[in-house]
């Protein structure tokens, strides 16, 4: 197995690592090769737990910081090998986040001497269900090795940060009736048209906007789907409402659970899915110098992203990376070979100043 270039100009580690495919589930052959090559280096102690990588630096700093992002891909949509073409580096993945991905492992390789010691984290999985998780998988097995005062999660933001995330929480609400003929209506009761009070409640909502260091947070509650109906000539007798709440990262997955139960009281709600939001941390000293470095004015992460799970962990985390993230996903994703030394150039200084 050929050893991997850690130390190629990062554009060109990009290329190479969109080049080793690597969809959910299927990382084993890119974690061996990143085992191997962060294995290389002297200054870094490397961990594997399945095929997530771990390479730490032990320098006895006073300051931990840590540089975490996903190693794996969506499946395969006629979208490799890498194509080069006016400063763009196309392929699957390539946004999504091979870019923010080669930025780590060069850091990792070449940064011998960062004035704050840094744990590299580079974990499978994340593009399928949480149980999964690379990352997550960690915090149960070896939350040490998560521990910092501050975290970079290097997915695709247009090389500005996004700060912490919102936490999302799906429930449902079922109404009944009874059914009865449609030509004999009177005699049942009609679910679907019990239903219109949930939809009355969520068109009046009010979503807060939450300040938080200096970001605005915008929730949001929506109906996002609403199932009922048993035939054309049938009165429903039950119909499910699904509901997506996003909350700031202020409030506790056991705050807007309690806050859904408020709104839509006289109501069975039922929790379907939840996960906690990220709070930024930019107050952190850590934080603040990494925000001088960087430049721009920062900006609130609207959706979930592995940050939330570093506010578990009680580490303060960001989004920064290179790549739009509406390319993601994209049979056409690419990401732009400036952002990816951007991203880099901005990292080492903060991380050599």
């Amino acid at each position: 197995m050929a050893k991997l270039d850690l130390t190629q100009p990062s554009p060109d580690l990009t290329e190479t690592l969109v080049n080793i495919s690597s969809v959910s589930g299927t990382e084993e052959k890119l974690a061996d090769k990143l085992e191997r090559a962060l294995s290389g280096f002297g200054h870094l102690k490397v961990f594997r737990h399945g095929n997530t990588v771990v390479a730490r630096t032990d320098l006895g700093r006073d300051e931990r910081i840590v540089i975490a992002g996903h190693i794996d891909t969506v499946p395969l949509n006629d979208n490799l090998p890498a194509r080069r073409a006016a400063g763009l580096i196309h392929g699957l993945g390539a946004c999504d986040m091979k870019g923010g991905l080669a930025v780590g492992l060069r850091l990792a390789a070449t940064l011998t001497e960062p004035n704050r010691d840094v744990t590299y984290v580079f974990y499978d999985c994340e593009e399928v269900e949480a149980e999964r998780n690379g990352l997550f998988k960690l915090t149960r097995s070896n939350p040490e090795l998560l521990e910092g005062v501050f975290a970079v999660v290097m997915e695709p933001s247009n090389a500005v940060v996004e700060a912490g995330c919102q936490g999302t929480m799906r429930v449902e609400i079922t109404t009944r009736g009874e059914r009865a003929h449609s030509a004999r209506s009177w005699m049942g009761s009609n679910a679907i048209h019990a239903a219109g009070g949930i939809l009355e409640r969520l068109a009046a909502y009010e979503p807060r906007r939450v300040p938080i260091d200096g970001l605005e947070y915008r929730e949001g509650l929506n109906a996002v789907g609403i199932h009922g109906g048993v035939a054309g000539n049938v009165v429903p007798d039950l119909c499910t409402v699904e509901i997506n709440y996003r909350f700031a990262p202020s409030r506790s997955e056991a705050e807007a659970e309690a806050h859904l139960r408020e709104v839509f009281e006289g109501y069975d709600v039922v929790v379907t899915d939840s996960a906690p939001g990220g709070l930024p941390g930019l107050e952190r000293p850590a934080a603040a110098a990494f925000l001088e470095v960087v430049g721009g004015e920062p900006r609130p992460k609207f959706g979930w992203t592995d940050v939330a799970r570093f506010t578990l962990l009680g580490v303060p985390a960001v989004n920064y990376g290179p790549g739009d993230p509406l390319y993601a996903h994209k049979q056409d994703e690419f990401v732009p070979e400036a952002d990816i030394e951007q991203c880099e150039q901005r990292l080492r200084a903060w991380l050599t100043a």
